[in-house]
C-alpha cells in the first residue's frame, strides 16, 4: 500500500513501555539483549520508556548503541512543592529522547484531562525531550461510534497547546480496549483512525503531516507485520511484549 502522504518517506519508530515492570537484574538481561542483537536498518529506530528508578540504568546499557531510551510520564511543572512529581527537566538529566504522555492508564487511572496531556507535551518539549502523545478511545466510545470524536478531541487539546512546535512530537493512538486486553485493532480499524489523525495534524500544520503515528494496544509478533503494513502506521508503543527480548526485537524488525 502506497499513501499519498509519501509513507515510504518516514522513518519507522518501535518503543517499549515497560509500565511498573522491572528490576535491577533483569534489566541487565533485557537491555544487554537488546543492544546485542538490535543492528537498525536505515530510518529504523528503536526506544525503551523505562520506569524513572531505571532511567540512569538504561542510559549506562544503552549510551553508545543504536537504541534511545525515555519516560513512561512527566509532570506538567517545572519545580516546586509537589512530592512524588518528576520534571521532564529531571528526566532529560538522564539521556533520555522520548517521554510518553497521556498513556490511557494516566488518563483513566490517575484522571488526566485533555488540557493536562497537552501541558505535559509542552513541558517535555521545553526540555529538549520529544512527547509519545497518546489518544484512544474505550470500548464504551467506540460502541457508540465516538471514536473519531474522541481522538480529535484528545488531538486538538495538544495542538492548541504546541502550535509551531507541532511535527516535533509522535503520536501514538491506543484504543483503550485494546491495551494488555489481548484484543488488538483489526488493521483496517487502526488504519482508519490514523488517517484520520494525519489528516488532522495536517490541517493544524502543514509541517505535520509527517509526525511518526504508532500504533500500540497488544501489539504482538504475530500481529506487528500486518499493522505496521498500514499506509499511515509508522510503528508501534509496545506493552507486555517490549519486556521479553526476542518478541519485542521481533517486532521492531517487523
Amino acid at each position: 500500500m502506497r499513501s499519498v502522504t509519501g509513507c515510504e518517506m518516514r522513518d519507522k519508530l518501535v518503543v517499549g513501555n515497560w509500565k511498573m515492570n522491572g528490576g535491577l537484574k533483569q534489566n541487565d538481561a533485557l537491555l544487554g539483549s537488546l543492544r546485542a542483537n538490535w543492528e537498525a536498518p536505515p530510518a529504523r529506530h528503536l526506544a525503551v520508556c523505562v520506569p524513572h528508578p531505571y532511567l540512569w540504568q538504561a542510559q549506562a546499557a544503552l549510551t553508545g548503541s543504536a537504541i534511545a531510551w525515555g519516560a513512561q510520564n512527566v509532570s506538567e511543572r517545572d519545580a516546586g512543592a509537589f512530592t512524588g512529581e518528576v520534571s521532564a527537566a529531571m528526566v532529560a538529566e538522564f539521556g533520555c529522547r522520548y517521554a510518553i504522555v497521556g498513556h490511557s492508564e494516566r488518563r483513566t487511572l490517575y484522571g488526566e484531562t485533555d488540557a493536562t496531556v497537552a501541558a505535559k507535551a509542552v513541558a517535555a518539549m521545553a526540555a529538549g525531550l520529544t512527547p509519545i502523545v497518546c489518544v484512544g478511545e474505550t470500548l464504551a466510545e467506540r460502541e457508540a461510534g465516538a471514536t473519531e470524536q474522541v481522538v480529535v478531541r484528545q488531538l486538538d487539546a495538544v495542538i492548541a497547546a504546541l502550535g509551531s512546535k507541532l511535527s516535533a512530537m509522535v503520536l501514538a493512538y491506543e484504543p483503550v480496549w485494546a491495551i494488555g486486553t489481548g484484543r488488538t485493532a483489526s488493521p483496517q480499524q487502526a488504519q482508519d483512525v490514523h488517517r484520520l489523525l494525519r489528516s488532522r495534524l495536517a490541517a493544524a500544520d502543514a509541517g505535520a503531516r509527517d509526525v511518526l503515528l504508532l500504533y500500540g494496544g497488544s501489539v504482538k509478533a504475530d500481529n506487528a507485520k500486518a499493522l505496521f503494513g498500514c499506509p499511515d502506521i509508522d510503528g508501534g508503543l509496545i506493552g507486555g511484549a517490549s519486556l521479553k527480548a526476542d518478541e519485542f526485537l521481533t517486532i521492531a524488525r517487523a
